[in-house]
């Protein structure tokens, strides 16, 4: 599958509109954060009612959002300098008033992120969530219906903290920088404390919440029954993550020779399907849905650093390494006893 048919097979598949907003925020390459700040902005306005904004008005969310992770992570692009950013830092250094940080937002801020947002990979998503008229300072932006809809769906929670957890493994990316590769493979989950991590030796490098990492390519549903489960707050249906080959069998049988808190042996689940009645626990799911293991984790591929990098580490640089892989590893399981099973099907599959 060329990289061009694997985004399309990630936005033109499940819910069309969540589809389209999640290969926005979830594939494709990223030189600067302001993808990110725009995204939480356009749902924030949508939740206010606001139809059409002017830059200065946009710049009030797409400035505070920014601020607050410069404020965590100094690095938010991987340019070597920013004018727009440096103007940021002096923001909350308290060197400059809001106006002043406004006006340079109005200036540079938007120069590229708004012509660029609605761009994955080498073509436009299917759906526009805003359109721009106007020139220079005097742009508007027009907010479509179809970011009402999604910031008013049920997976509007999920689709926040998705731009959350996105935007922190872009920035620890950005903050290794070419390290990264050398240290792929040790991206992994935290039991503890359900974040995916970097564990060096006693160095330990948080990414983000796993829910919220891994669930957006899941497209907010449980990757066995695909209901919609929610990545965050305190719903009947939170998401559970969980091995796809159990966890129980990593010193059994594998020892140190596979990673199963690796990215792609985590999926994100219904409670029901993980541990409920008839749920998975320590078996092993069927091939079909090993299948879907494979699509999946090709998301992951797609997303660039830093869980393309883990994947290309821990399983191989090639589709078909990828795909073989994962079989080895499933017969050597199921050569060692552990029992198939079934999952069920509740809703129509989103990938």
């Amino acid at each position: 599958m060329t990289q061009s048919n694997a985004y399309h097979s990630f936005i033109d598949t499940g819910p069309k509109l969540e589809s389209a907003w999640r290969g926005v925020v979830l594939l494709g390459r990223n030189v600067q954060s302001y993808k990110f700040a725009l995204a939480r902005s356009l749902l924030d306005l949508a939740v206010q009612g606001k139809s059409e904004v002017g830059l200065e008005e946009l710049a009030s969310p797409f400035t505070r959002y920014l601020c607050e992770h410069l404020r965590l992570a100094d690095k938010q692009g991987t340019p070597a300098s920013s004018r727009f950013l440096d103007t940021c830092r002096q923001f909350i250094r308290g060197e400059i008033d809001n106006d002043s940080l406004v006006q340079e937002t109005v200036r540079s801020g938007f120069n590229n992120v708004l012509d660029a947002f609605h761009t994955v990979g080498n073509d436009a998503v299917p759906i526009e969530f805003f359109k721009v008229s106007g020139t220079q300072a005097r742009r508007r932006v027009t907010l479509t219906d179809d970011v009402y809809n999604l910031a008013t769906s049920s997976q509007a929670g999920n689709l926040s903290e998705e731009i959350e957890a996105r935007w922190g493994l872009v920035e620890t990316a950005w903050k290794l920088g070419i390290e990264l590769r050398t240290v792929a493979k040790s991206v992994r989950l935290d039991r503890k404390t359900a974040e995916i991590i970097i564990q060096r030796g006693p160095r330990r490098n948080s990414m983000a919440r796993a829910r919220a990492a891994l669930g957006g390519y899941q497209k907010g549903r449980c990757f066995y029954c695909s209901t919609e489960i929610a990545e965050a707050g305190s719903l009947v249906a939170l998401a559970e993550v969980d091995h796809f080959i159990p966890w129980s069998s990593q010193q059994v049988i594998f020892d140190d020779a596979v990673n199963l808190d690796g990215v792609w042996n985590l999926v994100i689940a219904c409670q029901e399907c993980n541990r409920g009645t008839g749920g998975k626990f320590r078996n092993l799911p069927n091939l079909a849905t090993l299948k879907r293991l494979h699509a999946r984790n090709e998301f992951y591929v797609l997303s660039h650093h830093p869980l393309r990098e883990a994947i290309i580490a821990q399983m191989g640089r090639s589709p078909d390494n990828r795909a073989d892989y994962l079989q080895q590893v499933w017969q050597t399981a199921h050569d060692h006893g552990l029992a198939i099973w079934e999952p069920p099907q509740r809703a129509e599959k989103a990938f």
